[in-house]
């Protein structure tokens, strides 16, 4: 990059982790502290928050340094790029549990609520980040590029390609990691939007008013976490479809529009929290709660 766009895209790059780690530090905030925000899928809200905060406070910093702005050893560089990647297998799973969680609370309510409980919910979240780090680690056991440093020239300047094979990224953490979940989420919000649907022109139940409030407050929050859903997909779909591009030579994509990508996948886990405030009453309650103890504290 030259000069002025290296100082533009370093520039937006801090805004992005600022506006991630205040974001997502006030949606964790908001889950933990208010009871009305307890329910299971709100739980994979702050895991989603989790890994929202982490991608402001080390994936984006990392992000600037593994851009040839450090000199370090091959694996110390292939790490670095790891976390990066851990960091988005993360949130894929947080969003793969959320519409899970949804589907089956409305498929069988009555079972979902006697069967789900603590224990499930937080096993659940600790098989997310697991599986996260084990795909996200792989390059680490050898599907990474050949390492080119000697013992009289140990260094690098630290490359995200220069480390990474991009036949890992491309034909397993994009086709098998990330596209085919984010299909399975489709496939299941759509699934539940029918059922929802089919449910409110049938009016079940035997208390039909209860079940109609029931299915109404579903759909409205369904219709939120799809709109975070389809946000991530347009937010992370173009940089790996240039790499899928550039890989198989189809198109030779320009270095700029890649940063594009990069700020754009960053810039997602900076939407999520003002979604939420718009769109999930009960988070923005929380929110406004938050607020307002702080300021009545500073006075």
């Amino acid at each position: 990059m030259a000069d002025g766009e290296e100082v533009i895209y370093t520039s937006l790059e801090v805004l992005i982790a600022v506006g991630c780690c205040l974001g997502n530090m006030l949606v964790i905030w908001a889950v933990w502290s208010c009871r009305a925000l307890s329910q299971t899928t709100f739980c994979f809200v702050a895991s989603l928050a989790v890994a929202d905060l982490l991608v402001g406070a080390v994936a984006v910093p990392f992000a600037v340094v593994v851009d040839g702005r450090l000199k370090t050893s091959f694996h110390c560089c292939l790490f670095i790029s790891c976390v990066v990647i851990v960091l988005t297998q993360a949130s894929v799973h947080s969003l793969l549990a959320i519409a899970v969680d949804r589907y089956l609370r409305v498929y069988n309510p009555l079972r979902y609520r006697g069967a789900v409980k603590k224990k499930h919910l937080w096993t659940a979240v600790t098989i997310c980040w697991l599986s996260a780090f084990i795909l996200g680690l792989i390059p680490m056991l050898g599907w990474h590029k050949k390492d080119t440093t000697t013992a009289e020239n140990s260094t690098i300047t630290c490359h995200f390609i220069t480390v990474i094979h991009m036949s890992y990224m491309v034909n397993f953490n994009f086709l098998a990691c990330i596209l085919t979940p984010t299909i399975i989420m489709m496939v299941l919000y759509l699934l539940l939007f029918n059922m929802i649907s089919k449910q409110l022109r049938k009016g079940v139940g035997i208390r039909a008013v209860e079940s109609m409030s029931f299915y109404h407050k579903e759909r409205r929050l369904a219709y939120s976490l799809a709109l975070v859903l389809v946000l991530f997909a347009v937010c992370w779909l173009p940089l790996h479809i240039m790499n899928t591009l550039d890989y198989y030579m189809i198109v030779k994509v320009p270095p700029v529009a890649f940063h594009v990508g990069i700020l754009l996948s960053h810039a997602n886990s900076a939407i999520n929290p003002i979604v939420y405030a718009f769109k999930v009453p009960k988070i923005k309650m929380a929110y406004k709660s938050i607020l307002m103890k702080l300021t009545s504290s500073d006075s």
